[in-house]
């Protein structure tokens, strides 16, 4: 079984080259030619590992979208007994992680979404909802008083605000991944706060 330390794949070196390509210059501005050049080997290589750029791409966002909920159901099952405050601040950890780790995942879903095909984008939803509904069990276990409808619009508000990442500026001018991990952490944490009192 692959752990984090493994080096990565052929496949995984492809899609997260594919992912850095598409997000800079967009799905249709990258060819199988230079994301074959991005991981040493000919465009036309690419096809033994995947149909064509169409395939790379519903894999990159259903298989992020899946990777994000099979991470948060791990996150509840270790946490089991746990009080909600520190179960949410692991959901937050987990988020934060992904946005900070997978910014170009971030910018394609905003810009490539429509692209994918019908079935492909329904899955994305129907994961993405499932892991929306898991943050408002949680944050409604930390604040009890806010609603359902009022709880996930506070998770989709925090989710923007995490999801901001591709935003803030290229990676060497953060102030360092500790540094704004803790930031985006308190942010998180304020705005549920704030959803709290209302």
């Amino acid at each position: 079984m692959a752990t984090r330390t493994d080096a990565p794949t052929r496949r995984e070196q492809i899609l997260k080259e594919a992912a850095r390509l598409f997000a800079e210059r967009g799905f249709h501005g990258v060819g199988v030619d230079e994301i074959g050049a991005a991981v040493g080997i000919s465009g036309p290589g690419l096809y033994r590992h995947f149909p064509g750029k169409d395939a790379m791409l519903a894999e990159l966002l259903v298989g992020i979208s899946g990777q994000l909920l099979t991470g948060a159901k791990r996150r509840l099952a270790e946490a089991d007994g746990t009080p909600a405050t520190r179960v949410l601040d692991s959901l937050i950890e987990g988020h934060i992680d992904f946005a900070l780790d997978d910014r170009p995942l971030i910018t394609l879903h905003d810009r490539e979404l429509d692209r994918l095909r019908d079935s492909d984008r329904k899955l994305v939803r129907q994961l993405q909802r499932q892991y929306v509904e898991l943050w408002v069990e949680v944050v409604r276990a930390v604040y009890p008083g806010l609603t359902e409808p009022a709880a996930r619009s506070a998770v989709h508000s925090v989710f923007g605000l995490l999801n901001s990442t591709p935003h803030l500026g290229r990676a060497g001018t953060l102030p360092g991944r500790g540094v704004t991990a803790a930031l985006l952490h308190r942010m998180a944490r304020g705005a549920f706060a704030a959803a709290g009192e209302g």
